[in-house]
């Protein structure tokens, strides 16, 4: 099982930036399909954005609610993932999980992935 820890999180006003951070074990990470989850108080964990390997490319998605404020990317030769969070809204508020599909090529779902991180919160104040 990959192991994976997050740090970055924190608090900061609406319209500010937060750059998440996630380290992975494991010598094959390049291979890993990445993800980052969220999860507001009283609402189900949902998808935020992933990078897939597709031949020679990776590929990003990215939940419509993120998509041009959020940009992940990954440091294969570090085992590193992130998540730069920019044009910051308090709806943003939730812990992020970092997660790994080391066997799926998909990439939405939570059962996409078999190994996640302990999460880090992030708080956006309006």
């Amino acid at each position: 099982q990959v192991q994976l820890v997050e740090s970055g999180g924190g608090l900061v006003q609406a319209g500010g930036s937060l750059r998440l951070s996630c380290a992975a074990s494991g010598r094959t990470f390049s291979s890993y399909t990445m993800g980052w989850f969220r999860q507001a108080p009283g609402k189900e964990r949902e998808f935020v954005a992933a990078i897939r390997r597709s031949m020679f490319l990776f590929n990003t998605y990215y939940a419509d609610s993120v998509k041009g404020r959020f940009t992940i990317s990954r440091d294969n030769a570090k085992n590193m993932m992130y998540l730069q969070m920019n044009s910051l809204k308090p709806e943003d508020t939730a812990v992020y999980y970092c997660a790994a599909g080391v066997y799926s090529d998909n990439y939405y779902y939570e059962t996409d992935y078999d190994s996640w991180g302990q999460g880090t919160q992030v708080t956006v104040s309006s």
